[in-house]
């Protein structure tokens, strides 16, 4: 039986999808279900507007909402639901992305947008921050998280040692 989805992931265009699939694939980790759409603030904002006003009616939990340029997804979503809206800025253009940095961060006041990295550690940290929204009130999840973080905590660890050993056959503390 395929699980409902609790995450909207959605992007204002299909060459999004590169570096917007690492949300997915971060909450495939934690066995999240998620929806994927391409639905533009611009192009198509009647339809923004109603993929925001029937996500808590689908079920969904949180929404990742990617957009590169000065296209303001994450806001129009978030302007139009109650659930939190994780905007993931898409670099590129004659900005290199800081105009979506800019206008996914700047939100007015009673409209927030939490706002990740620009590229695939943005849409990494997307997905895991939309896990510990929802890990919030899911003890199962949350053990999930810890052991993410064990996990990321053992790689440093290993890192550190490789690097001490590396100085050490170069005779160097």
């Amino acid at each position: 039986m395929k699980k409902k989805p609790e995450i909207g992931i959605v992007m204002g265009s299909d060459s999004d999808w590169p570096i917007v699939q690492k949300a997915g694939e971060a909450l495939d980790g934690f066995g999240v279900a998620y929806e994927v759409r391409v639905i533009s603030a611009h192009r198509t904002p009647a339809e923004a507007e109603k993929y925001a006003k029937t996500a808590v009616k689908r079920g969904l939990k949180v929404i990742i909402a990617a957009a590169g340029g000065a296209a303001h997804l994450a806001g129009v979503l978030a302007a139009n639901t109650t659930l939190p809206v994780i905007g993931l800025p898409i670099q590129g253009g004659a900005l290199n992305g800081l105009d979506s940095l800019l206008a996914t961060v700047q939100m007015p006041s009673g409209i927030p947008v939490a706002t990740v990295a620009l590229g695939k550690a943005g849409a990494i940290n997307a997905g895991i921050l939309a896990v510990q929204i929802l890990a919030t009130g899911r003890t199962a999840l949350a053990k999930k998280m810890v052991k993410h973080k064990q996990t990321l905590k053992a790689k440093v660890a290993k890192g550190n040692a490789r690097v001490k050993a590396e100085l050490r056959r170069k005779g160097k503390t």
